[in-house]
C-alpha cells in the first residue's frame, strides 16, 4: 500500500483500540532511496550527531474503523527516515503533551540531533522500535523525554509527510500539577497557551497546523 501526503485516518481512538501486527519479512527499499541513507548517515557523522543506523518500523498498511485502528507494520532501515525525497514510508510516533488546564508543551530540539535540530516541536517523539507498538512508543518517549507519563491518552491520526515519513499522533495529557522535566535532546522548552492562534513566533507553520487540527 502506498500513501500520498495528508492524513491518511483521524481518530480519536483509545490505546486499547489501536492494534500492530508485524510483518517478518523485511522493507527493501530502491537503489536511490538506499543510496539517499547511506548519504544522510555520512552527513550526521561528519557534524558530530549520532550516525547509529538500525531497524525501525515502516507502515506498510492500516485499516481505519471509528471502532478500531489496525496497523500492518513492516521492519525496515531506521536510515531511510531521513531521506527528504522519500522516507519510504518510515513510521514515526509523537505525543503531543498537554496540561491539565490545556496548554501545549513545546520543546527546541538540540542543534546535535538528526531530525528537525533547532527547531520547535510539540511533545515527544520517536521511531518505533522493532516489535513495539506505537502505543507503547508514545509512552516510552514521552517518559524518556520529559520523565512523565500521561494521565490519559488518546490516539489522534496517522498523518503522511511530503517527504512520506508517516506519522502516528497521539495526545498526552498530564494530571493537574504534574512537573516535567527535558533530558538532554531538548535545549529549551515552554508550554505554549491553549488556543494555537496564541502561540509565539517560534512556532513554525507546520507545528501550528497540527495544533490547530488536533485543538478541532
Amino acid at each position: 500500500m502506498s500513501f500520498s501526503p495528508g492524513i491518511l485516518a483521524r481518530g480519536p481512538w483509545q490505546p486499547a483500540l489501536v492494534h500492530s501486527h508485524w510483518i517478518e519479512e523485511p522493507y527493501s527499499p530502491s537503489p536511490e532511496a538506499a543510496r539517499a541513507a547511506d548519504s544522510a548517515i555520512a552527513a550526521l557523522a561528519a557534524r558530530g550527531s549520532p550516525s547509529h543506523d538500525g531497524v525501525s518500523a515502516r507502515l506498510a498498511s492500516f485499516e481505519a474503523r471509528p471502532a478500531a485502528l489496525s496497523l500492518e507494520l513492516q521492519p525496515t532501515r531506521w536510515a531511510l527516515r531521513l531521506s527528504p525525497a522519500d522516507a519510504s514510508q518510515s513510521l514515526a510516533a509523537m505525543c503531543v503533551v498537554r496540561a491539565a488546564d490545556g496548554r501545549w508543551l513545546a520543546g527546541r530540539r538540540a542543534s546535535w540531533l538528526a531530525s528537525w535540530p533547532g527547531r520547535w516541536a510539540l511533545g515527544a517523539g520517536g521511531s518505533v522500535d522493532l516489535g513495539e507498538s506505537p502505543v507503547e512508543t508514545l509512552a516510552r518517549e514521552l517518559e524518556e523525554e520529559w520523565s512523565v507519563s500521561a494521565e490519559r491518552l488518546s490516539i489522534e491520526m496517522l498523518q503522511c509527510l511530503p517527504q512520506r515519513l508517516v506519522m502516528f499522533v497521539g495526545m498526552a495529557w498530564l494530571a493537574d500539577g504534574a512537573s516535567v522535566v527535558p533530558e538532554a535532546e531538548h535545549d529549551d522548552f515552554a508550554w505554549w497557551p491553549r488556543d494555537p492562534q496564541r502561540w509565539p513566533a517560534e512556532a513554525g507553520g507546520e507545528v501550528r497546523q497540527t495544533g490547530a487540527m488536533l485543538a478541532s
